[in-house]
């Protein structure tokens, strides 16, 4: 019999404040990640955080990054924590390039890499087109898009505005999103009968045409410092709603910092820092 567990090495690093335990599987495999997730992303005890990431081979990219949420839920993208894996890839030598591919469940995003004094201090990501169709975001309401559209809430309505980003986003707009109590309106939302595969909701405050202020509640983690795929849908719909400009440069302020977003036709450029926070061993 094993007198001894299983000695795990890992990384925790995070992009505005949205905290991931990062692993490297190019040489190992790990079974059970949904319920290594729950364990260690526990911050009492466990090593805490807002899920875990692993970092794998990839037979179409660089790496491939596969990412689970609190409840141990696999997520199809994250945009904090893709620009963390290519941080960890660049800086252990793995991949040394200014640009660096990733293979993620909602396709391979291609990242440009910003460093300083050989370690990678931030990343711009190119997050592919915003999906605007309700059956592919999937939302179940009619029409070729959701824009400013009334959704009932618990007795309340509000006006959402959907958008895919590899995952599910429900954007409504209001003017003080710091008094919002988002453990009680955030799980209402998730848990709508109308998004079949729940739903991320970001309220979203207009500060002026190029800044938005905004705080999220993620489907499996509840309400997380940042979240860069929400950052994205909030720029799309603050531009589908009149409130911004498409082609510009949109600074979204979250809890834990600031991303830059840019909505086209064609695509969504994320840009923001990453940051390793410490590295460690954990016995399982």
């Amino acid at each position: 019999m094993r007198n001894e567990g299983t000695r795990l090495a890992f990384t925790k690093m995070h992009g505005c404040g949205n905290d991931y335990i990062y692993i490297d599987c190019l040489e190992q495999e790990i079974s059970a990640p949904e319920q290594l997730a729950v364990a260690l992303s526990d911050r009492h005890f466990g090593i805490g955080g807002d899920g875990l990431v692993l970092i794998c081979r990839s037979d179409i990219a660089d790496a491939k990054m596969r990412m689970f949420n609190l409840d141990g839920s696999e997520g199809k993208m994250c945009g904090n924590a893709i620009r963390c894996v290519a941080k960890y890839l660049y800086d252990n030598n793995i991949c040394k390039k200014d640009e660096i591919k990733i293979e993620t469940l909602s396709g391979v995003k291609t990242l440009q890499v910003y460093a300083q004094n050989g370690l990678a201090t931030s990343a711009k990501v190119d997050m592919g087109k915003a999906e605007l169709t309700p059956s592919k975001i999937p939302v179940a309401l009619p029409g070729d898009s959701i824009v400013n559209a009334p959704l009932t809430v618990h007795g309340k309505t509000y006006a959402i505005t959907c958008v895919s980003m590899g995952n599910p986003h429900a954007v409504v707009f209001c003017e003080d999103v710091d008094s919002l109590n988002l453990a009680e309106i955030g799980p209402r939302f998730e848990h709508h009968e109308i998004f079949p595969e729940r739903v991320n909701t970001e309220f979203a405050q207009v500060i002026d045409q190029n800044t938005l202020k905004m705080r999220v509640w993620e489907r499996g983690s509840g309400e997380t410092l940042a979240c860069g795929t929400g950052a994205c849908a909030a720029a799309v719909a603050s531009v589908l709603n009149g409130y911004c400009a498409k082609g510009q440069d949109i600074r979204v302020l979250l809890t834990g910092g600031e991303l830059i977003i840019n909505y086209t036709d064609e695509r969504v450029l994320m840009t923001g820092g990453c940051v390793k926070v410490f590295e460690g061993v954990v016995e399982l």
